[in-house]
């Protein structure tokens, strides 16, 4: 085993004690929480050694770096979920090779990656992004739509063709009423969960936590948690 594999190795063994540990915690079954590793700022190399010690779930966060790392990385069993604000220019290429596309927060976005979805014969799982720093349905700081929008955004992505509405993401925000509290953002984002399954059952996958406050998101109810400095080590700066 080479040196980074064994790196990863161990930081993946203290992660999964981690989420094992808050669904004891919780009470709930391990196998209801979903790692997501965010490999962003990291080489297809990693994401390789990622494989071969079982890491299914990957996310990047800028098509720039996330296609042709996919593409360097085609031949591997990886789902991959794009967790970006994503731009409508950015829409075909991403849809070329996400999964997932976790941030979807606005009407446009959706149409378009309705349309570059249906280009490309494949079916796009969507979650709602959406944003605990705002009220009402405006964006949010980090991108997202406010809690008041999200019910009108869920029936935009259910009657888009080519979409399938999975559920909501939120990222912990930096300012407003949740500003240092990731529990309570957490919490909220499971009552607009529950509010948003009463229409649409099959869209039950909640997005939430990172390496900071995943014991937070994973107590709370959520059903992925998107990790990356946790397994890949403090990221380099932003090329």
């Amino acid at each position: 085993m080479t040196d980074r594999k064994a790196e990863l190795a161990a930081n993946l063994a203290r992660v999964e004690e981690r989420i094992s540990a808050a669904c004891a915690g919780a009470g709930r079954k391990r196998e209801e929480v979903t790692l997501i590793v965010v490999t962003k700022t990291y080489p297809a190399s990693d994401v390789r050694l990622l494989a071969e010690l079982g890491v299914r779930h990957v996310a990047e966060n800028r098509d720039q770096e996330a296609a042709p790392k996919a593409a360097e990385c085609a031949d591997l069993p990886l789902i991959w979920h794009f967790v970006g604000q994503l731009q409508t220019n950015k829409v075909r290429s991403v849809s070329s090779y996400a999964d997932v596309v976790q941030s979807v927060d606005r009407k446009r976005l959706v149409d378009a990656l309705s349309r570059a979805a249906v280009g490309a014969g494949r079916e796009l799982g969507v979650l709602i992004q959406v944003a605990l720093d705002v009220d009402s349905s405006d964006r949010g700081e980090r991108g997202g739509v406010g809690p008041d929008g999200v019910e009108r955004l869920a029936e935009s992505v259910a009657e888009a063709e080519g979409l399938r509405l999975d559920g909501l993401m939120t990222v912990a925000p930096l300012s407003g009423p949740y500003e240092g509290r990731p529990r309570a953002a957490f919490d909220r984002l499971m009552e607009i969960s529950s509010r948003l399954r009463v229409a649409h059952p099959a869209a039950n996958m909640v997005s939430a936590g990172m390496s900071s406050d995943l014991e937070e998101a994973v107590a709370a109810g959520a059903t992925h948690v998107r990790v990356g400095t946790a397994v890949l080590g403090v990221r380099p700066g932003l090329r």
